[in-house]
């Protein structure tokens, strides 16, 4: 068995234990590379079948190719998708790009608030009739007691610290020093009242990896990842105005790999184009300890 084959067993395995433990589940898709491949692991897990709703949680400052990508998978895959928006920040435009806030409360308000209450059933969701071809506003949405997300361990710091099963409070809020123990593939699941937990199936995954994979299933992606006659392309997808290309002569997903394996970004961070991480010291931890993705 290859390290693509061994990955993508636990992967689908930690999906299944995830389905069979959590009553109200949902997985983030934010349409990046490593939520998408999480993505195509759930329809392999559940045989061509997505059996719990996918969570984008819509800024409203994603580069367009991002949504019309959204969009088109979900019509083609016939995907259960609810969008989660802060809408009362957006009305008060109390964001980054309006002038009023930085990047961390910008991405307090429309991302870590906006999971948060969509999480608990409190917040503006909308959900993709397919017999309607429209997003509806959804009335009294249930709470989700598990969510799943692509994080990987190598792709920043913070992240590191996660568990497979990896508990918040009813706040959504993340005490690192509060993880259970993973011991081979002894997983705890069993949680008490209250707790959100989430599941990172991506856990072990590096960005080579990723990339191989995609490689490997021919996965779609939006052509954002690669160059296009500019010498750049973005390695991590987040809101165009704080999300910025690298230097990369990349045009294919090949390419993308051997870039990776000659070591090219080796002392490059993958999120070095993200501003938020930047302001918090190269880091996510702030955020994420308050129920960031």
């Amino acid at each position: 068995m290859n390290c693509l084959d061994e990955l993508e067993n636990i992967s689908i395995h930690i999906l299944r234990e995830a389905y069979a433990n959590f009553k109200n589940l949902g997985m983030l898709w934010s349409m990046g590379k490593d939520s998408t491949v999480l993505l195509w692991l759930t329809r392999k897990a559940f045989f061509g079948h997505v059996p719990f709703p996918l969570i984008h949680i819509d800024t409203k400052y994603k580069i367009p190719e991002m949504i019309a990508y959204r969009d088109q998978l979900v019509r083609e895959w016939h995907l259960p998708m609810i969008i989660g928006i802060n809408e009362e920040a957006l009305a008060a435009k109390t964001t980054f790009p309006d002038g009023q806030v930085d990047h961390l409360t910008c991405c307090r308000l429309l991302k870590t608030e906006a999971l948060t209450n969509t999480i608990n059933g409190t917040g503006v969701r909308f959900r993709f009739n397919h017999t309607s071809g429209a997003y509806e506003r959804e009335v009294n949405p249930e709470p989700f007691h598990g969510i799943i997300a692509g994080a990987r361990a190598d792709e920043e710091g913070s992240r590191s610290k996660e568990r497979y099963f990896s508990p918040r409070d009813i706040r959504n809020e993340w005490d690192v020093g509060d993880q259970p123990p993973e011991f081979w593939n002894q997983f705890k699941t069993d949680f008490a009242p209250g707790t959100n937990v989430r599941i990172h199936p991506l856990l072990d995954w590096t960005e080579l990896n990723i990339w191989e994979y995609i490689e490997r299933e021919n996965i779609p992606t939006v052509s954002l990842y690669y160059n296009h006659g500019d010498g750049k392309r973005y390695r991590s997808l987040g809101c165009y105005p704080c999300t910025f290309p690298v230097e990369s002569e990349a045009r294919t997903v090949a390419e993308i790999v051997e870039e990776l394996r000659s070591g090219k970004f080796s002392k490059i961070a993958e999120r070095s184009g993200r501003a938020q991480d930047a302001e918090d010291g190269g880091g996510l931890e702030t955020l994420r300890r308050e129920g960031y993705m």
